[in-house]
């Protein structure tokens, strides 16, 4: 029996597919935001082999007033410009504006990641792969049954995180290259 197809890629935003602002500020305006090499590539890839990608990101800058929601989607409408502008795009952007504690839609918690899962019209996630650069992406991709990639080094990012990728191009290598496992065949796997 073959792999699962692949169902779908959720990506977080910053550190993963754009340049992260310094800690404690955020990407508030349009003309901060700078694509990470390598990123449009990927995603046009994931594009190109028919796999839908949904972004799942948290943005507590609204909550703490360094910016609004309006703010935001013009950060957003920018993102998909330049993601356009090198021939690749994204079906959605789901985004919590919660300060921490305040919901269930924060990564690590999971509700962004059901309503992408709803959005595409898939009954689980098991067939799915979550990106990110923190361990609040791992997290949340786990407790829905995603597979999961952490963008990072892999000689400073924990054991226990799985799968690590310099980069979100290597990523998305990982997991075309590979197919892709279910959660549950990969810890079985690793007993």
């Amino acid at each position: 029996m073959g792999r699962p197809q692949l169902a779908a890629v959720l990506l977080d935003r910053d550190g993963t597919i754009n340049v992260k602002a310094p800690e404690g500020e955020y990407v508030s305006r349009p003309q901060q935001m700078r694509l990470l090499p390598g990123a449009a590539e990927a995603i046009r890839t994931l594009n190109q082999a028919g796999v839908p990608v949904v972004i799942v990101t948290n943005q507590r800058g609204i909550a703490l007033g360094r910016m609004t929601e309006r703010d935001l989607a013009e950060v957003h409408d920018r993102l998909r410009a330049l993601l356009r502008s090198q021939s690749a795009w994204i079906e959605q952007i789901f985004y919590c504006p919660h300060d921490k504690g305040a919901c269930r839609c924060r990564k690590p918690g999971t509700l962004m990641l059901d309503w992408a899962r709803e959005y595409l019209g898939l009954a689980d996630l098991r067939t799915a792969v979550m990106i990110g650069d923190s361990p609040s992406d791992i997290v949340a991709g786990r407790a829905v049954g995603a597979r999961t990639v952490r963008i990072g080094d892999k000689r400073t990012v924990p054991p226990e995180s799985g799968p690590v990728a310099a980069t979100l191009l290597e990523a998305v290598g990982q997991i075309l290259g590979l197919g892709v496992v279910p959660a549950a065949e990969l810890a079985a796997s690793s007993r």
